[in-house]
């Protein structure tokens, strides 16, 4: 078990060497979305129950819903209650969108790192240019498969969010 664990640090290790410092920087974002998705995968599965009860209980505690007042709480608690469904969402598909920018951002420097290396070996030799390409090339991977992953994360909380918003309408009405 031991083993297994260790030679699954190295090969990370050895994989995110090879791809440059960018790709460190993928792996961050990478990290911060994963958080923010399974925050909301979370709060979808668990927390909103909690919550449209409270929300429930708040709307039945007003007496007659068919004043103005009531109206204008109903509104509130309808936002309310959009706006906690609608948290971070914006920001996960920010994440999705600058996951490729960083893995282009690795390619442009691995890249240079090739042409550095055929400038300063006057025409370079195969393995340091060997190298440079691979820097070129694992970030953009990493950074095209971030962002699919996170597309995938996202069409499954943007279906979330839709039923949870009719459900909010058909909890808290007249």
């Amino acid at each position: 078990m031991f083993y297994a664990i260790t030679e699954a640090f190295n090969t990370l290790r050895d994989f995110m060497s090879a791809g440059g410092s960018v790709l460190w920087l993928i792996a961050l974002l990478a990290a911060f979305m994963w958080a923010i998705i399974l925050e909301r995968i979370w709060y979808f599965n668990a927390g909103h129950r909690v919550y449209m009860i409270e929300l429930k209980s708040e709307w039945d505690a007003v007496g007659d819903h068919t004043t103005w007042k009531a109206k204008q709480i109903q509104d509130k608690l309808v936002s309310q209650a959009k706006e906690e469904v609608n948290k971070h969402l914006s920001l996960i598909n920010t994440c999705v969108a600058l996951a490729p920018l960083f893995g282009l951002l690795g390619t442009v420097t691995g890249m240079i790192e090739v042409f550095q290396v055929m400038a300063f070996t006057g025409g370079g030799d195969a393995r340091s240019m060997a190298g440079g390409v691979s820097k070129a090339t694992l970030p953009t991977m990493a950074g095209m498969t971030t962002a699919l992953s996170g597309v995938f994360a996202t069409i499954y909380l943007t279906s979330a969010k839709n039923r949870e918003e009719n459900t909010i309408k058909t909890t808290i009405k007249s």
